[in-house]
């Protein structure tokens, strides 16, 4: 008798147990990508896609100036773009993240893609994507305003910058003699310079003469997020004309901001 009751009595509470809540799966927010489609801008358009992250571009009109706008250099105060809001950063907080290299590092923490956790990995990585922001976008952005953008023709430095730049080719070169990717696998290393390779022939580079660097961007630019991220934004370039002299005033004209 007492065993029965006790049966019932399990019964009963069983019965008055909370069904278990569902889980809910939470539509992350989109990114906030201040963006304009160049070099620097398609680091980050193709990271967001490789990642398959939502985003949402909001375009930095860099020949109107619009990256001097009081809103934007809260976010960027180097006024340069990219930049990035996250609404869901750490700690279910926002966060802005400037600096290209900065965001590719981000991302890469935040979707644990393309960016290592072992140690070793990482410093394969990082490597290159340094590389890449103080050797090869540096020295391919300056002999491009020289040879593009400069008022009258400076040798000197068209030549001491298209050097440079053929170095850092060859430099590439060699690294991917015995591998597909910069890194090993591929990474935002590769991410940071295919916008920049892409531009070899304004760069006045041969690239039959670099075997290994031409198989790697072929290998890297058939990626459907790369094609991607290096189309978004392309039409608002169009009907620019990066020699007017207002234009270049704002460009490459400015100095030091006081306050």
């Amino acid at each position: 008798m007492a065993r029965a009751m006790k049966k019932r009595s399990m019964k009963a509470k069983a019965a008055k147990k909370p069904a278990a809540k569902k889980a809910t799966t939470r539509t992350p927010k989109p990114i906030e990508l201040y963006y304009w489609a160049t070099p620097n801008g398609f680091k980050i358009s193709i990271m967001l896609e490789e990642c398959k992250l939502p985003y949402t571009m909001i375009p930095v009109n860099i020949s109107k100036g619009e990256q001097f706008k009081p809103d934007f250099l809260k976010i960027s105060p180097n006024n340069r773009m990219p930049a990035i809001v996250d609404p869901d950063g750490p700690g279910g907080r926002p966060i802005s993240v400037f600096e290209s290299g900065a965001i590719l590092q981000y991302l890469g923490r935040k979707t644990g893609k393309f960016y290592p956790s072992e140690e070793r990995a990482r410093v394969e990585v990082e490597q290159w994507l340094f590389w890449q922001m103080g050797g090869l976008g540096p020295m391919a952005g300056q002999l491009n305003h020289f040879k593009g953008y400069a008022v009258e023709t400076l040798t000197y430095a068209i030549n001491r910058y298209a050097n440079e730049v053929h170095r850092l080719y060859g430099v590439m070169n060699i690294r991917l003699k015995d591998r597909d990717f910069l890194a090993g696998k591929y990474s935002i290393a590769d991410m940071a310079c295919v916008g920049w390779v892409n531009l070899w022939e304004r760069q006045g580079i041969d690239l039959d003469e670099f075997p290994n660097v031409k198989r790697w961007l072929d290998t890297v630019k058939a990626r459907p997020a790369v094609q991607r991220g290096m189309k978004l934004g392309l039409e608002l370039r169009q009907g620019i004309d990066m020699k007017d002299p207002k234009v270049q005033a704002v460009l490459f004209g400015q100095r030091a901001r006081t306050a």
